[in-house]
């Protein structure tokens, strides 16, 4: 059936949009510009995108998450390197000469077996015990052994004053030291111990302070 209501100037047809045509891009913060890790073995993590914690708010959003710095490992390192090298003087020193050859070998392997004890215990104490800052409270997890662990934190607008320390050779050359937060909450102070960028994690924790001095003003308070 022919339609007898539609004219007979042809319409142009319509342009499909382009969807090739670039987005904006999104904002990303200076700190990220500078090059800062993201991996969740840095010591020093900048809105890290896999780290998460028992006690995280699903809304609540992780800054911070900072841990010694690794320059600190080199103490045990070294004595690690000790430990392994020390069976090979024993050619040297035979100090376990009186044991049969059987004996000798068994204590080698304890000796071996301490030694990996040993560096697995300082990499994961290392490993754990972190420092996370979120934009509602800072959080201190202190990791003493497989079976024991401490958790303390603390709310933003609980936080009374911001300091940091740097002092000493290493310390200036490798950029690390430590920041001090005073708190009238029950845990009265929070140490975040050889960190790197202590300038800057004070700074960010400023930054948060700020905030939530604005979102009180204005009402905003979670």
């Amino acid at each position: 059936m022919p339609d007898i209501f539609i004219s007979g100037k042809k319409e142009k047809p319509k342009k499909k949009k382009d969807k090739t045509i670039a987005k904006k891009p999104k904002k990303v913060s200076k700190h990220k510009l500078k090059g800062h890790s993201n991996s969740p073995l840095a010591a020093y993590c900048y809105f890290p995108d896999k780290v998460d914690f028992e006690t995280r708010e699903r809304k609540e959003k992780i800054v911070l998450l900072l841990r010694r710095h690794p320059i600190t490992n080199v103490a045990w390192i070294l004595i690690a390197i000790l430990m392994i090298l020390a069976p090979l003087t024993l050619s040297f020193f035979p100090i376990l000469s009186f044991l049969p050859s059987n004996f000798q070998f068994i204590a080698v392997l304890v000796w071996y077996l301490i030694t990996t004890a040993f560096v697995l215990e300082s990499f994961l104490t290392w490993l754990f015990n972190v420092n996370i800052i979120t934009d509602e409270r800072i959080v201190d997890i202190d990791f003493h052994n497989l079976i024991y662990k401490e958790v303390s934190d603390c709310k933003i607008d609980n936080i009374q004053d911001v300091t940091y320390k740097m002092g000493g050779v290493v310390r200036t050359i490798f950029n690390y030291g430590d920041v001090y937060v005073q708190t009238a909450a029950e845990v009265p102070a929070f140490e975040f111990l050889a960190v790197p960028k202590p300038s800057k994690v004070a700074r960010v924790l400023q930054d948060l302070i700020i905030e939530e001095e604005k979102e009180k003003l204005e009402g905003r308070v979670r």
